[in-house]
């Protein structure tokens, strides 16, 4: 067991452009190793890019930001086929996973397929630090807004539920985002909804939100709950994170 307690990190963010490589992993990537609590070995990360269909040129690049990083790094794929005999025992080995972007609904269908939601709800329990950006923070969540289905944003429902609230993500950077968590909330299609703006992440000790973090200046997070027939939003400062 790595951690004490089940521990997710739900960001917008992780990445930045690598001196020597296509991308590296930026602050937020290494918090979720630093909640952990690993020390005297290398990390052991994985990287799950389900949401974007394994791209191999990703996969690439994830290994070498994990080079570069000084992890044991890993992927875990399932196209075409799953790349590892037994996926639920390898994230039960890992210390962090973590969750790229893209397709939050395809994402969701393709765990289903290969029974994935018992296996990610173990290796939480187990204290593993299940982490991600975008449909990779989503996902942790009871559901979220997302653009899975075409370019008007939808609500998606069916997550895997180990947090009991909404999720927003990239709250600043994409207009549509805010008015339509606002009305998700509002209706009841979506409770309580914790959001992050770009490069913004919320840290959960259990089921309980206990820190925002921030890899960018002036990002933040908000909560939205429903007011009477409308929303509230409360604005939540973020910790600065020194980038490595």
């Amino acid at each position: 067991m790595t951690t004490d307690q089940p521990t997710i990190l739900a960001t917008s963010g992780g990445y930045r452009p690598g001196h020597r490589t296509w991308l590296e992993f930026d602050a937020l990537v290494h918090h979720a190793v630093d909640l952990s609590g690993v020390h005297g070995r290398r990390p052991r990360v994985t990287v799950v890019g389900t949401a974007s269909g394994d791209p191999e040129a990703y996969s690439f690049r994830a290994l070498e930001a994990g080079r570069v990083a000084g992890f044991d790094a890993s992927v875990l794929s399932l196209f075409p086929m799953p790349n590892l005999e037994d996926p639920a025992a390898h994230l039960l080995e890992q210390d962090v996973v973590w969750v790229n972007g893209g397709s939050v609904a395809n994402l969701l269908a393709v765990w289903d397929a290969h029974d994935l939601r018992p296996a990610m709800r173990a290796a939480w329990e187990a204290g593993v630090v299940l982490a991600g950006v975008s449909a990779g923070s989503i996902c942790w969540y009871l559901g979220g807004t997302t653009d899975s289905f075409g370019p008007e944003l939808r609500a998606v429902t069916n997550g895997l539920g180990l947090l009991p609230y909404g999720n927003g993500v990239h709250y600043d950077s994409e207009a549509r985002r805010r008015p339509l968590v606002h009305r998700l909330v509002a209706d009841g299609t979506l409770p309580e909804t914790h959001c992050t703006d770009d490069g913004v992440g919320l840290v959960y000790r259990g089921t309980a939100l206990v820190e925002a973090v921030s890899e960018r200046d002036g990002a933040a997070a908000h909560v939205v709950t429903r007011d009477g027939d409308g929303a509230r939003e409360e604005r939540l400062e973020p910790r600065r994170l020194t980038s490595p």
